[in-house]
């Protein structure tokens, strides 16, 4: 049996560019051969905020999908992202696994697919930037051919670099 390929989706509007590398760091060292998608600026989406940064991460693991939520929690926790935040409001971090290999269902803290990501440009344009051959498990099409339907121009994305200062 193949191991999964997995895709999380990494945004951040609180010192973005410093948490994100502090984030890839972590996600590198739990998941060797890390692939990661350009950095992308987006407004907030949900309330008045700071821009976010935001890009997609894949790595090919056959740990399960709970023990990889709870990793993707704790780097969020290392990168002092309270568990209490509310939901619309800025974040040190944010890490969302997008997809799991094929698998499609409920987990405890997560939907697979995660349902907002064929809704979001700041999900689905970073996929489809390192997996753009990929097929979603529930639309049945590559995230190429979704995200060139996507209007972009209602969600514009605009390329940085993470290398800069916050």
């Amino acid at each position: 049996m193949p191991v999964p390929e997995v895709y999380v989706a990494a945004g951040s509007n609180v010192r973005p560019r410093t948490q994100l590398r502090r984030a890839l760091a972590a996600l590198a060292a739990n998941w060797p051969g890390l692939r990661i998608s350009r950095a992308f600026a987006n407004s907030a989406f949900g309330f008045e905020g700071a821009d976010f940064i935001n890009l997609a991460a894949g790595f090919a693991t056959d740990e399960s999908p709970e023990r990889v939520l709870e990793r993707l929690r704790a780097v969020e926790a290392a990168c002092d992202r309270p568990r209490d935040a509310p939901k619309w409001a800025p974040r040190t971090l944010d890490l969302d696994l997008l997809l799991y290999g094929d698998l499609v269902g409920q987990l405890p803290g997560a939907t697979l697919p995660r349902p907002d990501l064929l809704r979001r440009a700041y999900m689905l344009g970073p996929l489809a930037d390192i997996a753009p051959d990929l097929c979603h498990p529930v639309a049945g099409e590559t995230i190429a051919a979704l995200w060139q339907r996507f209007d972009r121009g209602a969600h514009p994305l605009h390329e940085v670099r993470l290398e800069e200062d916050d």
